[in-house]
């Protein structure tokens, strides 16, 4: 019944179908797993006097009198004035005109929101109104909806696959599993997840789900981490050249970046097949890791390749590797999509013939056509993670090739273990001697003006400049909010007349993007504004300002990364991060970004401060999707699952024991959509 397709629900009409869709929910299973990003808890009634300023309430009331008016297109207002025993309240209504007919003079209904005291005056604006206890009542769930999808009705949607699996939905954990850990049925949880009963029914169900989504994706790594360790790895041999190649660089390597180096050469000697994460702060010198690493493997008569995530990343390590690797008598090239059909031909030619050593490009290494002549050595440089999928279609190129994977997002070690448990753990915790730290300044809207007159300056120096704008949420209306940006982009091309500025923004093409920044790194371009953020690992030296506006929008890991896009070269370097909301929470995290520039130092305070359901926030996604589980709130669940898993595996390894037959539907289920 899980796999029922959406038209199947009567209630789900074409067009809404299609915003589901858009949201990737195609079927039942899809519908009921989108779990509620919250709760609301509008069981208990208050008098209006009660009220607290900036609470949420739920108060029943009497219409006074109401009020309806158009201001000008696209906004009109309703304003009631409503009232019960204790005092009387104002409710202002922004685009919903539907409700004046429905809201009748002298009728009782419940309101739902968040009170606004002001002097001699309460407040609620577009609350949730109703004139029975429907959505009103109880513990209500909260969900991230696409726009043109109220919560009402997604909630309607939500009922009636409940009702179309009612008894007829097939358990998805084991019988012996949910004994051992007292975990509720299938069905329970999916009622309680959505519409609980109660708390307690409601920390049943998360329980249920939490686990279930941990022990899935434990078993998924321990198999692929148990398969990599049985494997035997391409042996090297002379690694004496990557002595060779520390002679002749321009600067000495880090102690962090020579122990990483034999980290993954003693794997190598040892016969295992590689399968390790390299983690570094911005600045730390992966890349050099990664070519040290590639050396082993061409010097011993083998291929590489190196995946990067955008063509300027691409084309960034070609350039870097290919004066190093020439100096060895080593050919690189470079494959992506703007390679010119001609040149692609040559570079499959000699790939396949054994000519070409190495090969970097983008998602166009995976591509049919793309054939080694003997692939030892893959690397991903991914700071938004490539999906197993991807990794796994880049590692049948060859025979059991070594993997390395790079990371640039500094996660705290014991995260990072759990996370990447099938792959080994290096980190570069060091960063290169001499380097000037980042200017980090705070700024509120007040100080535009000589924020304005140091940019300037900087122009005049021949510097160039990052400007981060940030789209509104969501939930908001992305055109307006891109607008906006667009306005905002404007502004500084007339504030910076006599200086190139370009935009840059996420509904753009991929081509597009790296056009404008390889004129950006090439100079040609002096000041870009950004909605998104700059891709990591971009190299601009002559790049030392970076501009964050409303920076209160971003974490701080995130922040941190942005800095990272500035000080690149032997120029001080700056980061601005304005704010209009300098609330003391605010002014306290942007305080730790003017205090240190460890970016593993930033995570752990990133993690307390904001807490842990927002320290990945949309990056979670990027790592691993999961739909329920929390790495850090459900820790303590984790470590159980993951003894669970090794017992589980230890006597099963395949889990082709019967008990265990729902166990390898669902990890076979969760490698696909990978």
């Amino acid at each position: 019944m899980l796999d029922l397709s959406l038209e199947k629900l009567a209630n789900i009409k074409k067009a809404r179908g299609a915003m589901l869709k858009k949201m990737g929910i195609a079927t039942v299973y899809d519908l009921l797993n989108h779990f509620p990003k919250g709760y609301e808890d509008r069981s208990k009634k208050k008098n209006i006097i009660e009220c607290f300023d900036g609470e949420k309430a739920l108060v029943r009331a009497r219409v006074k009198s109401k009020n309806y008016r158009m201001i000008r297109k696209n906004l009109d207002i309703i304003k009631l004035s409503v009232y019960d025993e204790t005092g009387k309240m104002e409710i202002t209504y922004f685009n919903q005109k539907y409700l004046f007919s429905k809201l009748i003079e002298g009728e009782e209904y419940l309101f739902f929101g968040k009170v606004q005291r002001g002097f001699n005056k309460i407040e609620m604006v577009n609350p949730v109104t109703e004139k029975e206890e429907k959505n009103t009542g109880g513990i209500t769930p909260i969900y991230s909806l696409t726009k043109g999808l109220s919560q009402n009705v997604f909630s309607s949607f939500v009922k009636s696959a409940i009702l179309a699996i009612d008894f007829q939905t097939e358990e998805t954990l084991p019988d012996y599993i949910k004994k051992k850990y007292n975990l509720c049925d299938i069905l329970f949880a999916y009622k309680n997840i959505h519409f609980p009963l109660s708390e307690y029914a409601l920390k049943l169900a998360k329980e249920r789900f939490v686990f279930e989504e941990l022990l899935i994706f434990e078993l998924g790594l321990l198999q692929r981490k148990n398969k990599n360790n049985t494997n035997k790895g391409i042996e090297f041999h002379n690694f004496k050249i990557v002595e060779k190649l520390a002679e002749i660089l321009p600067f000495e390597l880090t102690n962090a970046q020579k122990r990483v180096v034999r980290e993954i050469a003693k794997d190598i000697k040892d016969g295992k097949q590689l399968n390790r994460l390299v983690q570094g702060d911005v600045g730390s010198g992966k890349t050099m890791v990664a070519l040290l690493s590639m050396l082993m493997a061409v010097n011993s008569g083998y291929q590489g390749a190196i995946m990067a995530p955008t063509e300027i990343l691409a084309l960034q390590h070609y350039e870097e590797m290919s004066k190093y690797f020439e100096h060895f008598g080593f050919k690189v090239g470079l494959l992506t999509g703007s390679t010119k059909k001609k040149e692609k031909e040559v570079i499959l030619s000699e790939l396949k013939e054994g000519k070409l050593h190495v090969l970097i490009g983008t998602h166009a290494l995976i591509e049919k056509d793309v054939e080694f002549k003997n692939l030892a050595m893959c690397i991903t440089d991914e700071q938004h993670r490539f999906g197993v999928n991807q990794r796994g279609k880049l590692y049948s190129k060859g025979n059991n090739p070594h993997f390395l994977v790079m990371s640039a997002t500094p996660i705290p070690r014991t995260l990072a273990l759990i996370m990447y448990s099938d792959l080994d753990v290096s980190i570069i915790d060091e960063l290169p001697p001499g380097r000037k730290e980042v200017k980090t300044i705070a700024a509120k809207e007040k100080d535009r003006k000589s924020i304005d007159k140091f940019l300037l300056e900087r122009l005049k120096a021949n510097d160039q400049i990052y400007i981060v704008c940030p789209l509104v949420e969501e939930t908001e209306n992305s055109d307006d909010s891109l607008k906006n940006a667009v306005e905002y982009s404007k502004v500084i091309e007339s504030k910076f007349p006599d200086y190139k500025v370009a935009f840059l923004h996420g509904k753009m093409k991929n081509e597009e993007k790296d056009r404008i920044m390889l004129d950006f790194k090439k100079g040609d371009i002096k000041i870009l504004v950004s909605t998104t953020v700059i891709e990591v690992g971009v190299n601009v030296p002559n790049a030392t300002v970076m501009m964050i506006e409303n920076a209160e929008r971003f974490g701080l890991s995130q922040l941190h990364q942005l800095r990272g896009r500035v000080g690149r070269g032997e120029k001080q370097a700056y980061n601005i991060l304005l704010t209009d909301n300098p609330s003391k929470t605010t002014l306290e995290r942007l305080k730790i970004m003017a205090e240190t520039n460890d970016g593993f130092k930033i995570s752990e305070k990133d993690l307390k401060l904001r807490g842990p359901g927002d320290f990945f926030g949309t990056a979670q996604s990027g790592f691993i999707d999961m739909k329920i589980a929390n790495f850090l709130t459900d820790v303590k669940t984790l470590n159980i699952v993951i003894e669970e898993a090794k017992n589980i595996l230890k006597d099963d390894p395949t889990l082709d024991k019967e008990e265990n037959k729902l166990l390898k539907q669902s990890v076979n289920s969760k490698q696909k959509t990978l």
